[in-house]
């Protein structure tokens, strides 16, 4: 891929994770200030929601190759990336908050860049990637399962 395919991709993923998080903190603002839910159970289920949005704009206009042949499967793959976004969102947001007595919507913007770079990262490399040739997408789930 060469170097602009990489800066747009990297940009409309950007655009749709700056659209996701804007979904994120207005859900979990709503969810501990309106509802009074705490705010970890609030921030899980707003970053579910952020998930949801970057995965449409993930596989709609993001990236140009989709390494996984089953939609699916793919989708499990980026929930399983989410899962893990969320519980690294959590030990960031109870840290910054329950720890350093930080407000819950600043730990919020540093849990959230933190975040992005690893889900970008691993989505990135996991799911959007062109894998060498001579190895199909099917041979290569099965050689993982092993």
């Amino acid at each position: 891929m060469t170097m602009r395919g990489m800066l747009r991709e990297s940009a409309i993923y950007s655009l749709g994770a700056g659209i996701a998080f804007a979904v994120d903190v207005a859900l979990l603002y709503a969810q501990v200030e309106l509802l009074d839910i705490h705010y970890l159970v609030a921030a899980t289920l707003s970053f579910l929601a952020g998930t949801a949005v970057v995965y449409w704009v993930s596989v709609r206009h993001a990236f140009e190759h989709r390494s996984v042949e089953n939609r699916r499967a793919e989708f499990i793959y980026f929930a399983a990336i989410g899962i893990a976004g969320v519980i690294l969102n959590l030990l960031l947001m109870a840290t910054l908050v329950g720890g350093l007595g930080m407000h819950y919507l600043l730990a919020k913007i540093g849990a959230a860049g933190v975040t992005f770079v690893a889900n970008l990262s691993a989505r990135k490399w996991l799911l959007f990637t062109r894998r060498a040739t001579g190895m199909s997408n099917t041979a290569m789930q099965r050689s993982d399962s092993r």
